[in-house]
């Protein structure tokens, strides 16, 4: 693994954790009225605690794009999942809560899981596939069941609709990986007219737009323990399965591999919980409040 590859995507996932913590700060101030609607964004981009929130994590992307253009997506993707340890770091801060037995066994097992998925399954580099009709069975199948999960968060609004939405866009942003990284390649065979003669570019829009909606709609809804570790969790899987449907991205596949890998997810999902589930995470009062408020009424 390159040492190159890591500093950038832990240095990723780090602007990416604290900057999840500022959004959600300032989102869960904004009306209800905003939920899924564009003007959430509108009305976010007065907030200067957000704005920088939006920035840290701009600059996580920017860094885990780079990090995409030198290393295969099923290495990176386990290491961009480590900005829940940055993200509980600012939390804790601001909380003054222990990190205690349930931080310490969640930071292991997130810890050990990435370890042990990139020791067992070694990622590298392989052809990418050719057939567009595998590349556009597994985008229609995220882009599919981002939408369906979207759908019956509308209907859920306050008691599992942030977890719903932190999952379709951890789904999409996953699948913006992938895409970024196609997007590097193009620009590397061919400079800007290559990259963008491709549809991949103008679709990174699209899916950043409408990912940082759900986010930010899940943010509002709910505390940063509900949305946080189910948005963790779905991009480095959601990531990793268009890593090796259809970049190339290869892992070892004999018995014994397949089984730490396996466990190695597992792990990385495990700790995720734990961590997002920690009580030094933001619990969010300002929601309850509305959420009490709309029950009175």
């Amino acid at each position: 693994m390159s040492v190159l590859v890591l500093v950038l995507a832990v240095s990723a996932a780090c602007c990416l954790g604290l900057g999840f913590v500022l959004q959600q700060n300032a989102a869960q101030q904004a009306p209800l009225s905003d939920f899924l609607s564009p003007r959430l964004l509108l009305d976010l981009m007065k907030v200067p605690r957000w704005l920088g929130g939006l920035g840290l994590m701009i600059a996580g992307m920017v860094l885990g794009a780079v990090a995409l253009g030198r290393g295969e997506i099923s290495l990176v993707e386990p290491l961009l999942a480590t900005n829940l340890l940055f993200a509980l770091a600012l939390s804790r801060r601001q909380t003054r809560q222990p990190l205690g037995r349930q931080g310490w066994i969640g930071l292991a097992l997130l810890a050990g899981g990435v370890t042990a998925f990139i020791v067992a399954g070694q990622p590298r580099a392989g052809s990418a596939v050719t057939n567009p009709l595998r590349h556009w069975l597994i985008i229609g199948a995220m882009v599919g069941l981002a939408l369906v999960l979207t759908t019956y968060a509308k209907r859920s609004r306050l008691s599992w609709g942030p977890v719903l939405l932190a999952t379709a866009a951890g789904l999409l942003y996953g699948l913006q990986d992938a895409l970024t990284r196609v997007s590097g390649q193009r620009f590397s065979a061919g400079g800007w007219t290559e990259l963008f003669t491709g549809w991949q570019p103008y679709a990174l829009l699209v899916i950043g737009a409408t990912g940082l909606v759900l986010v930010q709609s899940a943010f509002e809804t709910a505390p940063l323990r509900m949305s946080l570790p189910a948005l963790t969790a779905a991009e480095p899987l959601a990531g990793i399965a268009c890593g090796v449907g259809f970049l190339g991205d290869r892992l070892r596949t004999d018995t014994g591999a397949l089984a730490w890998e396996a466990a190695g997810l597992a792990a990385i999902v495990a700790g995720i919980v734990l961590l997002g589930l920690h009580p030094a995470m933001p619990c969010g009062t300002a929601v309850n409040e509305q959420e009490a408020d709309l029950q009175r009424r």
